[in-house]
């Protein structure tokens, strides 16, 4: 990597390596425990039980219930008697019952074993096939490899049983569909995301004010398929529900968050930084702005896709209403591309852009300070990451229109 900086190769590997034998055996220890309790007394899977209670309710043709958190809780019991008490709030689309449905066929521990297998296969071929595509980075395998195990995104997207995998895999066939300039092919990968509809807010966007009417056309295709789908084996009444849960969702929010420090977004930035909600929630509207407009210009300005795929993840985390720590596993491409860019790159600019990226690691593990900084530091380093992506695209403009007299001198 960049040997002016202090983080090496050799350094970041080895720091790599102690994270993900810290990560990975704390993770170890909790989960192997007879029964579908962990060591902490929670189910096993955690989330996955709420996906796995959604599958069922498909399963039973129950759509009634889809939108009923009461009902789903006595479903949980039933399901898995150990489950007491344990609340989720319904804002799943329908099409994401359908999606369980095989998955509640199974008895629990053997549903979760598939889903996290399954997780562990979408997040290996994402990086995998971002990582080929990165020149600067083949030498570095190992480095790449460490460092993709030991990310925290990853460890929580297992710890929690969540569906973020299936929203890396749609940004990561965008950036390949963009990379081969199938942009709608892209645009079906996009529009994907309606199953998380809060990290399709970025894209949509970005699409729209750079005229990326290929891309836009492609997602509403997805969408509408994904929501047909769950019309046609739900009917109207389900589709009215789910609509209705949407606009109520503000309403939900302390039981959506109930920790706050898990999120990293700029709402919740924002919210943990001033005590007035009305004060809060003003401030994230005008940064989430100025995120959005850095987006678009990094978008607009012709900046190579990797660069502009970058812009586009960070914003998308950064902007979103409700982005919780499992959901940080999308960066995973950027913080490859932003590798790549590094090893490419011999100043102090990549320096700047390593010691981010270092940062980021213990920051999306140690969200739990906010509750006495009232500080949430991973945002403040990507909304820098993201500051940084867009100076590289404003240099590459510069240098790509500049004379063959100004570049000698």
């Amino acid at each position: 990597m960049n040997p002016r900086s202090w983080l090496t190769a050799r350094r970041a590997r080895v720091h790599g390596l102690l994270l993900a034998l810290c990560l990975w055996s704390v993770y170890a220890v909790n989960m192997f425990t007879p029964g579908l309790l962990d060591r902490n007394g929670q189910v096993k899977g955690t989330d996955f039980l709420h996906f796995y209670t959604l599958g069922n309710l498909a399963l039973r043709d129950r759509g009634d219930s889809l939108y009923d958190m009461r009902a789903q809780a006595e479903l949980a019991k039933e399901l898995v008697s150990q489950a007491s008490d344990s609340l989720y709030v319904p804002l799943y689309g329908p099409q994401v019952s359908l999606f369980f449905e095989p998955f509640a066929r199974l008895p629990y521990g053997l549903a979760l074993t598939v889903w996290l297998s399954v997780n562990v296969l979408i997040y290996a071929f994402c990086c995998y096939a971002v990582w080929k595509g990165c020149p600067n980075l083949q030498a570095y395998r190992w480095t790449a490899l460490v460092l993709a195990i030991a990310f925290p995104g990853f460890f929580h997207l297992l710890a929690w049983g969540q569906t973020s995998g299936l929203a890396l895999l749609c940004f990561t066939l965008a950036y390949l569909g963009l990379r081969r300039d199938q942009r709608l092919l892209a645009g079906l990968a996009i529009g994907s995301l309606a199953f998380k509809p809060q990290l399709g807010v970025a894209a949509a966007v970005v699409f729209v004010f750079a005229r990326e009417w290929n891309l836009i056309a492609g997602a509403l295709v997805a969408i509408f398929l994904q929501l047909a789908a769950a019309w046609m084996h739900y009917g109207n009444s389900v589709i009215e529900a789910y609509w209705h849960a949407l606009i109520r969702v503000e309403d939900m929010l302390l039981l959506l968050e109930p920790r706050l420090y898990q999120t990293h977004s700029l709402r919740s930035f924002w919210s943990l930084l001033v005590p007035w909600p009305r004060v809060a929630f003003a401030l994230y509207l005008v940064s989430a702005l100025s995120i959005l407009a850095l987006a678009v210009r990094c978008w607009r300005n012709k900046a190579s896709l990797e660069v502009r795929c970058i812009s586009l993840l960070l914003a998308t985390v950064l902007v979103s209403p409700h982005l919780t720590v499992y959901d940080l596993v999308i960066l995973a491409p950027a913080f490859l591309l932003l590798g790549d860019w590094i090893v490419a790159h011999d100043d102090r600019f990549a320096s700047l852009v390593s010691l981010l990226l270092y940062l980021c690691y213990p920051f999306f593990l140690l969200g739990v300070l906010a509750r006495i900084t009232h500080l949430q530091l991973s945002v403040m380093a990507m909304t820098l990451l993201l500051w940084t992506t867009w100076r590289i695209s404003v240099r590459s403009l510069a240098l790509s229109s500049a004379t063959p007299t100004e570049l000698s001198s």
